[in-house]
């Protein structure tokens, strides 16, 4: 993408933000213009690929993005979980011949309505933040002109992350508000039932929510309530 075009997206957020949303909310908005697509969201991401990864979702531009999101939480795969491991776009133009690569993260897409995934990270140098997601619910490549807007948006979104994150480290994200706050909670509740790890607690949590074809929050806000006890195996 040249620099004019870097510009004119700029230009473009400049020109529309309202002064009430956020930076990065506004930064969504666009990406869906510029790039056709249905739904984006942005998910900061620390410490992929272990068993301590911490997410969080800090903006969705509709229900659908933010079940994807809730999908990669609980299935621990996904665009944007490889994006941010692998470092560099991540384009899945049609689910339908995906299922090896994110077998449970793919049948939960399609069952939501998305027939195409894409994921960008946010990332400069070796500080990777997580990524910028978007889903199509027909499936179809984004254009060579696509792809490069959609690294100046990732890009952008990074710098407005940035701001937000001013006096907290990287991999902090404590700081964000947590859609997922119940599932820690559970987590906690769960170690200490069953004396084990709170990694290991998660991991317990996403499986039987995953077994039953359940949100992990589901799972949580019953475990929270005591309506769920989760056994050993």
């Amino acid at each position: 993408m040249t620099e004019d075009q870097r510009q004119r997206l700029r230009s473009l957020l400049a020109a529309n933000g309202d002064g009430d949303s956020s930076a990065v909310a506004e930064i969504c908005a666009l990406a869906v213009a510029e790039l056709a697509v249905s739904g984006v969201w942005v998910t900061l991401i620390a410490q992929a690929g272990t068993s301590a990864t911490q997410q969080r979702l800090v903006r969705a531009t509709d229900a659908t993005a933010t079940r994807l999101e809730e999908l990669q939480f609980t299935v621990g795969e996904g665009p944007g979980l490889e994006a941010v491991i692998a470092g560099t776009a991540i384009l899945a133009p049609d689910l339908a011949v995906t299922a090896s690569r994110w077998p449970a993260f793919t049948s939960g897409a399609q069952a939501a309505g998305a027939a195409a995934v894409f994921a960008f990270p946010l990332s400069l140098g070796t500080i990777r933040l997580g990524s910028l997601d978007c889903y199509r619910t027909t499936a179809g490549q984004l254009s060579s002109r696509q792809i490069a807007a959609a690294l100046v948006l990732a890009e952008m979104t990074f710098e407005a992350v940035l701001s937000e994150t001013a006096g907290h480290a990287h991999n902090d994200l404590g700081w964000i508000t947590d859609i997922h706050a119940e599932v820690h909670q559970a987590s906690g509740m769960v170690k200490y039932d069953l004396g084990i790890t709170m990694e290991a607690a998660l991991l317990r949590i996403r499986g039987y929510a995953y077994a039953n074809d359940m949100p992990v929050a589901v799972v949580a806000q019953r475990i929270v309530d005591r309506e769920l006890f989760l056994e050993e195996e």
